[in-house]
């Protein structure tokens, strides 16, 4: 029987998982596809617009479910994608 290591925390209902918008610079995308195929939650998938470079640049299929880890801007090797938390624009503008 394989052993449970990961707990729930306490605060689990109290605190709110951080909210996803991914950006996608459309013109600077080779179509390498390395951040969808990367993607640990699948949010990305190949679209049928055609950027300058006669490509299918990718699109998101669901922000939600992004975990904001990242590492889709860490593949892309011509810095055509990143994320930002929704939270935190949110909180710059109440200030």
């Amino acid at each position: 029987m394989p052993v449970r290591t990961w707990r729930r925390p306490l605060d689990a209902d109290k605190v709110k998982p951080p909210q996803a918008e991914v950006h996608i610079i459309k013109d600077r995308c080779k179509g390498c596809g390395y951040c969808i195929e990367f993607c640990p939650k699948d949010v990305l998938e190949e679209s049928n617009e055609i950027n300058k470079r006669g490509i299918h640049p990718p699109k998101v299929i669901d922000e939600e479910r992004c975990a904001l880890c990242g590492f889709c801007s860490a593949v892309c090797p011509d810095f055509a994608i990143y994320t930002t938390e929704k939270n935190c624009k949110e909180k710059k503008t109440t200030k």
